[in-house]
């Protein structure tokens, strides 16, 4: 049983499938035959969602090199190639439209419940994943906006945003992410995460951004 309904030229299918009974999953479907797919996971599900704090919030305060890479304003792609030697890639690993998380609305200054393009991808290092990096934008303020945020593929987010000043970033925050919202095959407890807002007239987009076990063992022994 699927529910229907056409948003800017996009046709958005609600389904149940099987491998995920009792929870709604998107699929975006744009001529000529382009397809994304995403499940949406509400925030509901944690009994403890995320407190995002800014370096003066935090208490006590971290270690030295957690903050170095938590609240270090540069391109965070430019320091993951020099950390690497160069060996830096994007590995997409979804994105679709969605109903927009409850802090990534406030973040963003949006209704709750709205609808937002998500982008998840892991950040290579040397072939490991090191971040994990999910990209927000309001529907609302995407459409029109003239941001092709869902033709990027393996390239850069952040260098695309950092490339062009007319975008704004706003402060850094951190927090342990949800284990609940991390791909499969990194799912851990307690794991360092930052999220910033780049604004650019009236879009907004959210970057949040998990540090990985793989990248911390690099980033100490460098």
């Amino acid at each position: 049983m699927a529910n229907h309904r056409k948003s800017a030229g996009f046709v958005l299918t609600w389904t149940s499938p099987r491998k995920s009974p009792g929870r709604p999953f998107v699929v975006l479907s744009s001529p000529p035959s382009q397809i994304a797919e995403a499940v949406v996971v509400p925030s509901s599900v944690l009994a403890h969602p995320p407190r995002w704090l800014s370096a003066a919030q935090l208490h006590p305060a971290p270690a030295p090199l957690l903050r170095d890479w938590l609240f270090d304003q540069g391109s965070l792609t430019r320091r993951l190639t020099t950390l690497s030697a160069e060996r830096f890639a994007v590995q997409p690993l979804q994105q679709g439209w969605q109903v927009l998380r409850a802090d990534e609305c406030a973040a963003l200054q949006v209704p709750a419940g709205s609808l937002g393009w998500v982008r998840e991808v892991f950040l290579l290092g040397a072939g490991q994943p090191w971040v994990f990096a999910r990209s927000v934008a309001a529907r609302r303020a995407l459409e029109g906006s003239g941001f092709e945020l869902g033709k990027l593929g393996s390239r850069s987010l952040g260098e695309l945003l950092f490339s062009d000043r007319a975008f704004v970033r706003g402060e850094l925050q951190a927090c342990r992410y949800p284990a609940a919202w991390l791909p499969d095959a990194v799912r851990a407890e307690q794991l360092w995460g930052r999220r910033s807002c780049f604004r650019r007239d009236g879009l907004g987009v959210l970057v949040a951004e998990v540090f990985l076990p793989a990248f911390w063992d690099h980033a100490a022994a460098n």
